[in-house]
Parts: C-alpha cells; structure tokens; sequence
C-alpha cells in the first residue's frame, strides 16, 4: 500500500497537491485549538470556559473543510487508480488506500499542530497532546476512508453514486445528545466528579461531535420539505430547478451547511447568554471565534459547490447547449443556496435561543429576550447570506464546469 501510494502522490497534479496541503494544515489548525481549548481548563472562571468554547467550536468547521478537500481529492485520486482496478485490485482496496493517504497528511498535520502548541505554551499541561494527535489521525483515516464511498472505481473509469437514506430517530436523539452535554458542560462547569475541570472541556467537545453528526442527519428532511414546497410554489424557472436539485439530493446540502448551521446555533445561543449576564471577555473571543467559523464553513461550502458542479456539468451543459444564459444558471445556484440554508439557519437559530432560555425560563428577564431574538434573525441572516455569497463565488466554477461538460 505505501509503495502504490507514492507512485500515486508521483503523479499528483498541481490541485491535488494543494489540497493535500489544505488537508495536512487542517489538521494541525484543528490540533492546535483542541489542545488549547483543553489547556484552558485551567481556568475555573465564566471567561475562561468560553474561551475554551470559541477555540473548540474554531475547531469543527475545520475538520469540516478537511472532509470536504478529502471529498473532492477522491474522484481524481481514484481516476488515476482505475489502472490498478485492471490489474486486479478491489474497491476496497481502493478505499483503503483513501484511508491510508487522509491518515498520513492528518498525523503530519497534527503532528505539527500538537509541536506547535508545545512551542507557545512552555509551562501548560500537554498530556493532551498525545490523545488529540491519535484522535485527529483517527479522523483522517475515517475521513479519507468515507470520502471515497461515493466514489467507484471500475476497469472501464470512475462513477460517483449518491445513497439517500431517510430519517431515523437516532439522528434527533444525537442532536438532543449534543445540546444535553453543550448545557451540562456549561452548567456544571469545573465541578464535575472524578475529572474535574476537565469534564466541562470533555462534555462541551463530545456535545460539539454529536451536535454535529445529529445536525447533519436530522436536516436532511427538513431541507428536502423546504424544498419541495418551493418547488410547488416556485414562479421562474430558475426557483423550479434549483428546488427541484436540493430535493434530489437534500443529504448532500445537509452536510455542507452542517457547520454553518452549527454556528449559527452558537451564535444565537451565546446572543440569549449575553443579554441574561452582560458583555464580557470570553464573549467577545466567542463571537471571534463564530466569525472565524462562519469564514471557515463558507470555504467548505465553496468545496461543495464545485464537487455538485461536477457532478451535473453534463446537465449544465445541455442546459447552456439549449439555449439557457449562463446567468440564469448562475440564478439557479443562489437559488439553490436560499431553499437549502433558509430551513437549516432558521431552526439553528432558534433551537441556540431555547437551548439557553427554556432552562432558565423562571429567572430569565423578560427585557433580555429583544436582544437575544435579534441576535438570532442576525445569525440566521449571516448563515443564509454566507450561502449567498459562495454561490456568487462560485460562478467561475460553473464557467469552467459548462466548457468541460461540453467536451465531455
């Protein structure tokens, strides 16, 4: 497997050398922030558990990103391993060289990350390090594995399939799992029995993992009904198509807004926070942290965007070949961002405000809740208007996808 993996990384292309750099420096961002973000458990004060919050939550649209560049790698990646396929090698053979590659750039990125935390926090604790290094490599095997799922890899060329699954009852209780653990961290704080201050680390990053797995989930037939009803009230051809593209695949739209959503959800969350006890330190680093995200999350959208476009330049193109402007194109995918964000950033905004008010309902100050829905409506604009604006960035992605689904 080494052996066939550096002939492969011999033959890489200009772009997939950079998205192998883009995976590896993931890696060690999201290694660097983990260690910290468990470093501030240090501190027992209101401040200093948000900063650790607004470091881990920096994290996640990370690892987001990393998914994503692992994703797009893959149909190139396996384009080149066809060949092997005609000399004998199985899908899962393929597969697991996938698994290989994501785990080396991830245990170099985080290699890098964990000595790069060691450098700028002489004197922290760093037992740490060890157990974020083997939970991020960890991460980049299952990354680089999952990544070519959607991907088949015959003797005659390379096929990418979708697989819809439908709701399950284990998505909402995942989602319900991470808002327990979320309110439990911040509530108990460094009190917990046992591990201490570092159970609220503990609660606050599983809570930010399941949060994220039943978020993606449980969406996926929340963007598709959004859809379908825009579909029947759609009155341009432009809103029929793209809603008619998000029901075709709402899974896909699901998992590319899923951090966005996420920070939408904080966002919101922290805003119904702030108006209970006042504007503090540790605040301010989260709203950093929640901009930083938001940024971050739009790149992995970015990514999404070009792997659908990919995946339908034929339809584009025929499209394009019929008659139909490259900007009423373009429409249909800001349209299609609006039918897919709407949904999701509206409901991470208001499950951010119930998660913080509804437990607090008998003491939470009636003056408070103005701030705290205005805060909301501001996320869930920003999430929605991030959407937005990739699909505007990526219409030279669509340039690009007309001319190659023309050749094709």
């Amino acid at each position: 497997m080494i052996t066939v993996l550096g002939m492969l990384h011999r033959g890489r292309s200009r772009a997939e050398r950079v998205r192998a750099r883009l995976v590896a420096a993931g890696a060690a961002v999201a290694t660097f922030l983990v260690c910290t973000a468990v470093g501030m458990a240090d501190f027992q004060d209101e401040d200093g558990s948000l900063t650790g919050l607004g470091l881990a939550l920096l994290a996640v649209p990370v690892a987001g990103l990393v998914h994503q560049a692992n994703r797009l790698a893959s149909a190139t990646r396996e384009r080149r391993l066809a060949a092997l396929r005609l000399a004998g090698a199985t899908p899962g053979n393929v597969r697991r060289l996938g698994a290989l590659e994501g785990g080396l750039l991830a245990l170099a990125g985080s290699l890098t990350g964990g000595a790069l935390y060691v450098v700028t926090h002489l004197g922290g604790p760093l037992p740490q390090i060890p157990v974020v290094v083997a939970l991020v490599t960890l991460g980049g095997v299952l990354s680089g594995a999952r990544a070519g799922r959607h991907v088949v890899t015959s003797p005659l060329g390379v096929t990418r399939r979708a697989r819809v699954r439908g709701p399950r009852v284990l998505d909402l209780v995942l989602f319900a799992a991470g808002v327990g653990l979320l309110v439990v961290g911040l509530s108990v704080k460094g009190r917990f029995p046992v591990v201490g201050k570092y159970g609220t680390v503990t609660a606050m990053a599983a809570g930010l993992v399941l949060l994220l797995i039943g978020a993606t989930l449980a969406t996926t037939w929340l963007i598709r009904a959004y859809a379908r009803r825009a579909g029947r009230r759609a009155r341009s051809p432009e809103t029929l198509l793209a809603a008619r593209l998000v029901e075709a695949d709402p899974r896909a739209w699901a998992r590319a807004l899923s951090v966005v959503s996420l920070t939408v959800f904080f966002g919101a969350g922290a805003g119904a926070q702030q108006a209970a006890v006042g504007y503090s330190q540790g605040h301010a680093l989260v709203d950093v942290a929640l901009l930083l995200a938001l940024a971050t999350s739009s790149i992995a959208l970015v990514v999404h965007q070009a792997e659908e476009l990919i995946d339908h330049r034929r339809s584009f193109a025929a499209l394009a070949a019929a008659g139909v402007p490259e900007r009423a194109l373009g429409g249909v995918l800001v349209r299609q961002a609006v039918v897919a964000a709407l949904p999701v950033c509206v409901v991470a905004a208001v499950s951010g405000v119930a998660v913080v008010v509804l437990p607090l309902v008998s003491v939470y100050r009636v003056e408070s809740l103005p701030w705290a829905l205005t805060r909301a409506v501001l996320m869930a604009g920003a999430g929605v208007l991030a959407a937005v604006v990739v699909a505007l960035a990526a219409r030279p992605l669509l340039r690009g996808a007309l001319r190659s689904g023309t050749r094709t």
